[in-house]
């Protein structure tokens, strides 16, 4: 909304329409078009499981027979010995019984989401008057901080609040952004490829991606594993296409977008995603970066203030 304000000189109300209907257009996009063909695909590999498991038998049979071919019949041998104690059947009717569940769960949330309208509504309309309204709302809070607090404190507050909303815009909606993109780029890809299930593995790889470094490997697994039964060789090339795409994210196409990064060593940002994501789960694991580069920067300047009041240069 501040954007159209201040490049396209709109006024508040048409700012506020343009970026609803742009929202509400995107979630009936999700929510009619996108999400049912994902359920429809994540019911047909289940489906197809017991498929997967007749290819992978007699590809494993086919390369018996080349190792005993070309002479090596203790390897081939070893394998089969390996392979007799190993029941696929059983293995894979467990998956199938696992994701069988999961299918059924995110089906009754997908009913259960009528429940949650309401909420939803109500949301919607109190997010327009705190748009409408956001500078009568930070002057109240401006009010209370100056009522309670000295000059001095109140100012440090309102400076902290200002560089953490940008902190937090620019990750997040930069974030988003990105993974938006390198969905869209995955599902071309997967496309010229061949391998199934595109609009599936893109979803994957688009959402898993807004977890750095390691986004690209949760995603890339589940994508490969899907297209290992179909193809090895497809798998095979899905997966170096996964990880060229993700060399092209992380080298130019995130800092692009995101522009300045955050601030934080590699080793802080892994620990952050592990401690946000122990404590939080996959909301923790989005959060981390930026909750973390605000209380590195909180705790730095502590240290500088302190390091100033004994006159310590270092």
């Amino acid at each position: 909304m501040s954007y159209l304000e201040k490049d396209f000189k709109l006024k508040r109300i048409w700012s506020i329409s343009i970026v609803y209907i742009f929202f509400l257009g995107l979630l009936a996009l999700i929510l009619v078009i996108i999400t049912p063909r994902i359920i429809i695909s994540t019911n047909n590999i289940i489906k197809e499981i017991p498929s997967y498991v007749d290819q992978t038998q007699r590809w494993i049979a086919y390369q018996q027979d080349r190792l005993e071919f070309l002479g090596h019949y203790r390897i081939s041998t070893y394998i089969q010995d390996n392979l007799n104690n190993l029941d696929l059947d059983k293995l894979f009717q467990n998956l199938s019984n696992t994701l069988s569940p999961i299918l059924e769960k995110t089906l009754n949330q997908a009913v259960n989401f009528t429940v949650g309208l309401f909420t939803l509504v109500l949301g919607i309309l109190l997010s327009i008057y705190f748009l409408k309204d956001k500078e009568k709302f930070a002057m109240h809070t401006k009010r209370l901080l100056y009522a309670f607090f000295d000059k001095r404190q109140a100012d440090k507050v309102i400076c902290y609040s200002r560089e953490f909303n940008l902190l937090f815009s620019k990750y997040l909606i930069g974030k988003i952004i990105d993974s938006i993109i390198i969905g869209i780029l995955c599902f071309i890809g997967t496309m010229i490829i061949g391998a199934p299930y595109a609009l599936v593995i893109s979803t994957i790889v688009g959402v898993t991606n807004m977890v750095p470094y390691f986004g690209p490997i949760i995603g890339a697994v589940p994508a490969v594993l899907i297209t290992l039964f179909y193809n090895p060789i497809t798998a095979l090339w899905m997966l170096i296409f996964i990880l060229c795409l993700q060399q092209f994210d992380g080298l130019y196409l995130g800092p692009k977008i995101l522009g300045t990064q955050v601030g934080l060593k590699p080793v802080y940002v892994i620990s952050a995603i592990i401690i946000g994501g122990g404590l939080f789960g996959v909301l923790g694991m989005l959060l981390a970066v930026p909750i973390g580069a605000i209380i590195r920067t909180i705790f730095t300047r502590y240290i500088d203030s302190k390091l100033e009041e004994k006159n310590i240069k270092l």
